[in-house]
Parts: C-alpha cells; sequence; structure tokens
C-alpha cells in the first residue's frame, strides 16, 4: 500500500520521468508504460530502500526502457520502410498532460530525438542518463551490466552520432520557413518549393507499409520538392481529412485529423527541422499506430 505522501511525491515526478523515458525509448507508449511499472516496483518497494525517490525512480525507468529499446530493435528488423520516433502532437489549449512538459525542453525537439534513434540501446541510455541527467558513470555500467569504462565509451561514441544534430533554432524562425515551404507548397511550383528547402534536406516517411509515402529516405532540394508536391496533391484529392497547424515536439507542424472519428483522431502528422533559415528535413508520420502521442485539444 502507497501512502498519501508517496503517492503525491510519485506524481511530482511523473513528467520528469516522462521525459527520460521517452528520450530513452523514443515512443510515448513505451515511455507511459515504464512510468505505470516504476509505481508498481515503487509500490512494492520497502521505503528503507528508497534514499532518493527522483534518482530511484529515474534508474528504475531506465532499466525498463533498456528493456523496450532492445525489443523495440528486434521489431525494427522486419519493420517496412522507415523507422522514425513517434511524435508528440500538442495543440493550442494547456493542459496538465505530461507530454506537453516533456516537449518544452529542446532535447526533444524532433531532430533530437530522430538522431538519439540512431543510437544502440547502450550508447542512449549512457548518452541520455550521463549528459542529460549527470548519472555517474558507475551507476549508469550498473543499469546497463557493463563496467564504469564501457558505458563512458558508449557515451563516447554516442556524443560523436549526436554532434550531426542540427542545432535549435527559436520559435519564430522555425515558422517562418515552415510557413514560406507550406505556400511555396500550396502553388505546386517545384522550384518555388525547392526554393524554401536546405540544399542537404531529407524527407523521412514512417508508415509501415500502412499508407502511400516514400518507402527510402529522399535527399535533395528538387527530389524533396517534387515528391512533397506529389503527395500534398494527393492528399488534397481526401476531402474527408481535415489539415490543421498543431506543435510536434515542441514547434509548428502540420495534423491530419479524421472529422468522423472520436475526437478528431490524428491519422497523419508533418513535422519539420529547420537549418539557416530553411526546411532541412521532413518528417511523415502516416503510421497511425504510432501516434498515440497525438493529444490534440480543442
Amino acid at each position: 500500500m502507497v501512502s498519501p505522501l508517496l503517492a503525491d511525491l510519485f506524481e511530482s515526478h511523473r513528467a520528469h520521468l516522462i521525459s527520460v523515458a521517452y528520450r530513452l525509448t523514443g515512443s510515448v507508449g513505451d515511455a507511459e508504460d515504464a512510468v505505470q511499472e516504476s509505481w508498481l516496483r515503487m509500490a512494492g518497494a520497502h521505503q528503507s530502500e528508497i534514499e532518493d525517490l527522483r534518482a530511484w525512480l529515474t534508474t528504475v525507468v531506465s532499466r525498463i526502457c533498456l528493456d523496450h529499446l532492445r525489443s523495440a530493435a528486434v521489431r525494427r528488423e522486419t519493420y517496412v520502410g522507415q523507422w522514425l520516433p513517434e511524435p508528440i502532437v500538442t495543440g493550442q489549449a494547456r493542459t496538465d498532460d505530461p507530454l506537453e512538459v516533456v516537449v518544452r525542453n529542446q532535447d526533444n525537439r524532433m531532430a533530437a530525438m530522430v538522431v538519439l534513434d540512431a543510437l544502440t540501446p547502450q550508447q542512449r541510455v549512457a548518452l541520455v542518463l550521463h549528459d542529460s541527467l549527470a548519472v555517474p558513470f558507475d551507476e549508469i555500467a550498473d543499469i546497463l551490466g557493463v563496467s564504469p569504462d564501457a558505458a563512458r565509451q558508449s557515451a563516447v561514441r554516442a556524443r560523436k552520432t549526436v554532434a550531426r544534430t542540427p542545432p535549435p533554432v527559436t520559435d519564430d524562425v522555425h515558422d517562418e520557413a515552415v510557413q514560406r515551404f507550406l505556400a511555396a507548397l500550396a502553388t505546386g511550383d517545384i522550384a518555388a518549393v525547392a526554393a524554401t528547402l536546405h540544399p542537404d534536406v531529407n524527407f523521412i516517411a514512417d508508415a509501415g507499409g500502412t499508407a502511400r509515402t516514400a518507402l527510402n529516405v529522399v535527399e535533395g532540394a528538387e527530389k524533396v520538392a517534387r515528391l512533397a508536391v506529389g503527395l500534398w496533391r494527393k492528399q488534397l484529392e481526401e476531402p474527408a481529412l481535415e489539415i490543421g497547424f498543431a506543435a510536434v515536439n515542441g514547434q509548428s507542424g502540420l495534423v491530419l485529423t479524421d472529422p468522423n472519428s472520436p475526437f478528431g483522431r490524428a491519422v497523419r502528422v508533418l513535422a519539420f527541422s529547420v537549418r539557416d533559415g530553411l526546411v532541412c528535413a521532413a518528417y511523415d508520420f502516416a503510421n497511425v499506430a504510432k501516434l498515440s502521442g497525438a493529444r490534440l485539444r480543442t
């Protein structure tokens, strides 16, 4: 039986735990499951075992997430097309949903999450726990089941990979670049669309074989512009769906909803990254099974 005081303390750490779990797994569902499991483990632990509740829960959540990461690695081997982290989509109205707190952190922007997905499970845990939460390597080693030196090396390798993450831009710069891209897209002029894209832009779609989109990563301004115009035209042929703006991992993107479903369920999400005032990446989330983080409010 959990005392009311301990239950209140747990709730005070929930947003932190969700943020840690989301950065570790890239999955909203897995993150929420990990936090719920940590509650159950706390309920089964003797209070004398817990000196620092926040640190204890962070360790428990990290161990659970490591198991989720290893399972996800197996699933990805047979996944059709590209694999992206699940987006967190929020509307205009503020709520007490911990996910809204999560996306206020620039570390959880989509570009950063995509790069984290390129790491091995051990590298990801070592990097997030040490560099974001200052967890000592001897504690990380215990979670990973390796030596402290091996844990340190995992973090070093991870840093080399994440160094290629585009530096975050302000919301105003992001919004302006996305609006220029969408305005050009509405004209159907491929050259105009290409002019709003970074020369090294890439388009990554995650549909899991459930929707028509690019199967492989598309690179280069002209190729991405042609693809974007084609997909936009096809989408306009789906009058049953509504297109609107929403915050995707804290910055402006697009969400397509089905107004005939309960609460206008999101069926597709588009996110963007910006560099040098131009769209440098577009992410097409077309697998409805991976949109549990679309928490729109009207």
